[in-house]
């Protein structure tokens, strides 16, 4: 007698709840389509543009952030080393090489969900272009480590896994259209602690 009821209450629970489950899980796996991935690095340049995906969209808004526009800049996302490896804040990295030209950029940490990572007080936690110590060919190099070290040098000393953040104000390079033949920083892993 209530064997029907109960299978179409089953049934109804399971498609809704598998679908607002899926529909979550997309918008957390992805900022949207047309990702442009630099090596480790990757960017949305559509992200913020009126032709933006329905993910993108739903992403953005659910998010909260105000994101850069296609003229204003463009945002680079690195979660694993050059070898492919996730990034940990229990390891030590060196970001070396130089950037997309850009009137002026920031460097920093976040953990997995996107929140930066603080440093303790009186430590840098992130780097820009105008602290930066350049060579004279304008490439640098930036430790990442719990370690104090002389030059440039952010700490990083963070449980689970983290991404570094390129942020590229005014640059050109949003609207470029061979944006793939950009050179980004290379990210090399030194060491683990838990190693």
């Amino acid at each position: 007698m209530f064997r029907l009821p109960v299978l179409v209450f089953l049934t109804l629970a399971i498609a809704f709840g598998g679908g607002a489950w899926s529909a979550s899980w997309m918008l957390k796996a992805t900022s949207g389509f047309g990702a442009i991935e630099l090596g480790a690095w990757s960017a949305y340049p559509e992200i913020q543009t009126a032709s933006a995906d329905p993910f993108a969209r739903a992403h953005r808004a659910g998010d909260g952030r105000i994101l850069l526009g296609r003229a204003e800049g463009l945002v680079f996302t690195a979660d694993t080393d050059g070898t492919g490896a996730a990034l940990s804040g229990r390891c030590a990295y060196e970001i070396s090489g130089t950037t997309p030209p850009a009137r002026f950029w920031t460097l920093r940490v976040a953990d997995a969900g996107g929140t930066p990572v603080e440093a303790k007080p009186r430590f840098p936690d992130s780097l820009n272009s105008w602290t930066t110590l350049r060579r004279t060919d304008g490439s640098f190099s930036i430790r990442l480590n719990a370690a104090p070290e002389p030059g440039n040098w952010i700490r990083l000393d963070a449980p689970g896994a983290v991404s570094f953040i390129l942020t590229l104000i005014d640059t050109p390079t949003a609207a470029s259209a061979n944006i793939a033949d950009l050179d980004m920083p290379e990210i090399a892993r030194i060491g683990c602690r838990d190693a």
